[in-house]
């Protein structure tokens, strides 16, 4: 059974949220990079890019980064990682680089994150930007910019569908 909890205009006005933040904490949009975690953190890094740049006015790198090989239960999983591009279009040395993912939870996969773009360069600043965040972290990682917090127990899983795959936006709680 599933349980929509943010649908369009939800997912929307988190965004728009997020894009302010960005600006107020980093005093504009100079020197940022938008980096995407593979797959629905490529898409909300882009949703944030066109949101930033209807404020702002100017346009600001937006990259993606897989972090499949970096995480921490590659000896453990049956399947095989599908490995995804990573591309980050500018030069991250001395940039405030923010990662953007879908869904923050046991904070592993920013974990991965962060050493998938220290191995690219090195960044002024790493700051972390999601749609949800979920609870229940295992590692001390906090997010600086949240759509919505969303307290779930650690048996229930939260789905982002965004229109980029095919469905319609919204989050599920299943």
């Amino acid at each position: 059974m599933s349980k929509e909890l943010l649908d369009r205009k939800d997912i929307e006005r988190a965004v728009t949220r997020m894009a302010h933040e960005i600006i107020e904490k980093n005093k504009g949009i100079k020197n940022i990079c938008l980096v995407g975690i593979q797959r629905g953190g490529v898409h909300l890094a882009n949703r944030l890019s066109a949101r930033l740049r209807d404020i702002e006015g100017s346009d600001l790198p937006v990259g993606t980064l897989d972090i499949s090989l970096y995480r921490d239960d590659l000896n453990v999983r049956k399947d095989q990682p599908v490995v995804r591009r990573t591309q980050v279009p500018c030069e991250i040395n001395n940039k405030k680089v923010v990662l953007v993912d879908d869904v923050l939870f046991t904070g592993r996969s920013i974990r991965a994150a962060m050493d998938a773009v220290m191995d690219l360069g090195r960044p002024s600043a790493i700051q972390l930007a999601v749609l949800v965040d979920r609870g229940h972290r295992e590692l001390p990682v906090k997010a600086d910019f949240v759509g919505k917090n969303i307290p779930t127990s650690i048996n229930e899983t939260v789905t982002v569908h965004l229109s980029e795959d095919g469905d319609q936006d919204r989050v599920a709680l299943e």
